[in-house]
């Protein structure tokens, strides 16, 4: 396999940012530029996603796990801090499942331990028809809306337009079936931060 993007800045301890659905490295460009300052950042791009979307995606939340913390080891960073987005947030629940030792704090942002979380805008079965029905960059704008308080006219949202430009169908749909499928309730008890 192809190795995935993955942007480093700064000094520090090591923080690895994990991109939601649609999303890219780039998505945390603010955060990065505060938060460099007292870390190292690596911010990957998922397979199939932004800086990566040339490589082929995945479909389960384990092999996105386990792709970025190989990627993670060949840069010689053993600990680290980690915090996921969204779909981030269940990549980051199972980058702890796989390697616990290797995380010193977790950070789970807008993110639950399902994947087809109750209440969501949609669930994911209705996502991927309208996926395949309207197409990418219909469902990814209608999606992204969904993001902000402003929708559209959000002062970021333009952030959210130029990680989707980058996004093909497959890696949409394979990702909205990682999410489906995967749960990390067993694993719940055994995240100690």
């Amino acid at each position: 396999m192809q190795e995935i993007y993955i942007d480093r800045s700064g000094s520090g301890f090591p923080l690895v940012l994990v991109h939601g659905f649609l999303g890219s490295s780039d998505m945390w460009r603010y955060q990065k530029d505060f938060l460099k300052k007292n870390f190292t950042i690596i911010a990957p791009a998922l397979p199939g996603f932004g800086e990566s979307s040339k490589i082929n995606s995945v479909s389960s939340i384990e092999e996105m796990a386990s792709i970025i913390i190989n990627s993670i080891k060949k840069l010689g960073i053993d600990k680290f801090h980690l915090m996921g987005h969204s779909m981030g947030g269940m990549i980051v629940q199972e980058m702890v499942k796989q390697s616990p030792l290797s995380i010193h704090k977790l950070i789970c942002y807008g993110t639950g331990p399902i994947g087809d979380i109750p209440g969501r805008f949609e669930s994911i079965d209705v996502s991927r028809k309208r996926l395949a029905d309207d197409g990418l960059k219909a469902t990814a704008y209608r999606i992204a809306k969904t993001w902000f308080v402003k929708e559209d006219r959000a002062k970021n949202f333009f952030l959210c337009k130029e990680a989707y430009e980058n996004v093909i169908k497959k890696s949409a749909d394979d990702a909205l079936v990682a999410m489906k499928n995967w749960s990390g309730i067993n694993n719940l008890k055994n995240i100690k931060n």
